[in-house]
C-alpha cells in the first residue's frame, strides 16, 4: 500500500487567481493545465483545486448550483478531465473541493424548497434562533410564506439537512462521479459543521464559538459528523490508488481534531492550531508536540499549513519575509504532510490596500476587517505580471516577486522552496528535539538537523556538519537552516 498522502506536499490552487488560460482576467482550468510543468519543477506531489463547479459565485464557487459540472467561467467538464489526466501524466495527484454543508440558493433542490417542495433537505423553521452568520448578520433568512432557512454563511448558501437520507445518498453519488473521473481525493469544506447541535439552541450553547489560537471561530464540531465521514471513507476505499479525504475541520483542541482522522474516517485534517501559532519558539514547539502526539495517537500523519485562501498570508502575519522563509524551512522539515498555498513560494505578502470598489468577498462586505480578497490576488507570472485585466489588481511592485524574476536566481524564495522540496524527500524518521538557546528550535530527523532562530538577533548554533540549505546566513535573526551531520548533538 502506497500511502502517498502521509508525507505528501500538496499545493493549493485557488483557481480564479492561479493562471488565466483564455485571457478574460479570471483563472481557469486551462490555465492550471498550462502551468502543470511549473508545479512539477517546484516539486509538489499533488494539487488541490478550489471549487470550479457551476455557481452564481456569491462566495466564489463555494455556493454550488451543480456539483457534477464545471462553471463556464472556469471551462468545461472536458477541461476538468483533461487536467486530471495530464496531471497524472506528470506524476501529480489531483484533489478537489467538495462543499457539503450548504448548496447555492440557485441549486435545483433549494429552488424546489422555495416552492414548498421537499424542504426537509434543508433546515427550515417557523421561528429562527439567535445564531449569527460567519459572514456577519443573522444566520436565518425569511421566505415568502413566512418560514426561515438557515445559512451559516451567505444567504445565498442555504445549509443542508444532514439528517435527511436523500442528502447523504446524493453526496455519496457526487463523490463517486468525481472519483470515476479520476480525482485522487477531496478536501471537505466545513467538515465539522454539517451536523448541527440538537434542537438548534441559542448562542449560549458551548459549542457555538471557541478559540483557535487567537482566532474566534464559530463552529459546531458535533460527533454526528463522524458517521458521515466513515461512510465517505468506505466510498474512498472502494476505489484503487489510495484516494483520500481531507477535513477542513475547525476543532477546539488537537484531540478533537484527531477524531476526524481515525483509521476509519478521513486521511488528513488541516492543522489550524499550527497555522495560528505566533512566531515564538516555545509556542511553536508546544503545538508541534501536541499535533504529532494527538495525530499519532490515532495512527494518522500530521499536516502543516502556513497560509490558505481564507487567512492573511504568513509573510504579513509574521511581519517579514525573513520570518516567512524561515517558517517554510521549519515547516517542510517536520514529519507528516505539508500544504503550500499558491504564491507562498514567491514570498507574496497580503495585499492590504485594495480599493474598496474591487473587493468582492462577501465576508468583507459585512465585516471590513475580515475580508479575504487580499490573499486571493492573482499570481504574478512575469515581470509584466502575466495577466490581462485581472479580476483583482496585482500590485506593480510584485514584478520583482514574479516567477520570471525569481526563476533560477540563487537565494530567491522560489529557489528556496524548490531546493527544500527536493531535499525534503531525503528526510526520514521521527522528530527529536535537542537543547538550544532560548528563543530557538533545534531538532533532527535522521542525520539532518534543523536549526531555527526566532530571537531577532544572531545566534551561534555551533553546528558541525554540511550546510544543506538556509533561509539566510545560518544563525542570522529570523532564519532557519538544514544541516547534514555525522553525529547529532
Amino acid at each position: 500500500m502506497n500511502m502517498w498522502w502521509r508525507d505528501a506536499v500538496i499545493y493549493q490552487v485557488y483557481v480564479r487567481s492561479f493562471a488565466d488560460g483564455n485571457g478574460d482576467g479570471v483563472g481557469d482550468l486551462i490555465g492550471v493545465r498550462d502551468r502543470l510543468p511549473y508545479l512539477v519543477e517546484l516539486g509538489v506531489d499533488a494539487v488541490w483545486l478550489t471549487p470550479f463547479y457551476t455557481s452564481p459565485m456569491a462566495d466564489f464557487g463555494y455556493d454550488v448550483a451543480d456539483y457534477r459540472d464545471v462553471d463556464p467561467l472556469f471551462g468545461s467538464l472536458a477541461d476538468a478531465k483533461a487536467l486530471i489526466d495530464e496531471a497524472h501524466g506528470h506524476g501529480l495527484r489531483v484533489i478537489v473541493d467538495v462543499v457539503p454543508n450548504h448548496t447555492s440558493s440557485a441549486h435545483a433542490w433549494f429552488q424546489a424548497a422555495l416552492r414548498g417542495e421537499r424542504r426537509d433537505r434543508y433546515i427550515f423553521r417557523d421561528r429562527p434562533n439567535d445564531w449569527e452568520s460567519i459572514f456577519g448578520g443573522p444566520a436565518w433568512t425569511q421566505v415568502e410564506d413566512g418560514q426561515w432557512y438557515l445559512h451559516l454563511f451567505d444567504p445565498a448558501q442555504p445549509d443542508l439537512n444532514w439528517d435527511d437520507d436523500e442528502v447523504r445518498g446524493e453526496f455519496e453519488s457526487i463523490l463517486r462521479f468525481w472519483l470515476d473521473l479520476g480525482v485522487d481525493g477531496f478536501r471537505v469544506d466545513v467538515a465539522h459543521g454539517m451536523v448541527k447541535p440538537a434542537g438548534l439552541p441559542d448562542i449560549g450553547h458551548p459549542n457555538q464559538t471557541r478559540m483557535i489560537g487567537r482566532e474566534p471561530v464559530p463552529y459546531f464540531d458535533n460527533d454526528g459528523v463522524h458517521e458521515i465521514h466513515r461512510a465517505w471513507r468506505r466510498v474512498l476505499d472502494s476505489y484503487p490508488g489510495e484516494r483520500i479525504g481531507v477535513a477542513e475541520a475547525w476543532a477546539p483542541t488537537a484531540e478533537r481534531l484527531a477524531m476526524y482522522v481515525r483509521p476509519d474516517e478521513l486521511h488528513q485534517a488541516f492543522n489550524f492550531h499550527y497555522l495560528f501559532t505566533p512566531w515564538d519558539a516555545a509556542e511553536l514547539r508546544a503545538v508541534i508536540d501536541s499535533s504529532l502526539a494527538t495525530a499519532g495517537s490515532v495512527g494518522a500523519p500530521t499536516t502543516w499549513v502556513l497560509s490558505n485562501h481564507d487567512v492573511k498570508r504568513h509573510v504579513t502575519r509574521y511581519g517579514s519575509l525573513a520570518r516567512a522563509r524561515a517558517a517554510a524551512l521549519l515547516t517542510l522539515a517536520l514529519p507528516g504532510s505539508a500544504y503550500v498555498y499558491q504564491g507562498e513560494e514567491l514570498g507574496l505578502p497580503e495585499v492590504l490596500d485594495l480599493p474598496d470598489e474591487v473587493c468582492q468577498d462577501p465576508q468583507r462586505l459585512r465585516d471590513p476587517d475580515s475580508g479575504r480578497d487580499g490573499c486571493r490576488v492573482p499570481l504574478p507570472w512575469t515581470r509584466e505580471l502575466g495577466w490581462r485585466d485581472p479580476w483583482l489588481p496585482i500590485p506593480a511592485d510584485w514584478a520583482d516577486l514574479s516567477v520570471q524574476a525569481q526563476d533560477g536566481v540563487t537565494g530567491s524564495t522560489l529557489e528556496l522552496y524548490r531546493a527544500a522540496l527536493r531535499l525534503r524527500r531525503t528526510l526520514d524518521g521521527d522528530l527529536t528535539w535537542h537543547d538550544s538557546p532560548e528563543g530557538t528550535l533545534v531538532f533532527s530527523r535522521g542525520d539532518v538537523l534543523c536549526t531555527v532562530n526566532l530571537t531577532g538577533a544572531p545566534v551561534d548554533f555551533g553546528v558541525e556538519g554540511e550546510l544543506l540549505l538556509a533561509s539566510d546566513v545560518p544563525g542570522a535573526a529570523d532564519s532557519a537552516a538544514w544541516w547534514k551531520v555525522k553525529c547529532v548533538p
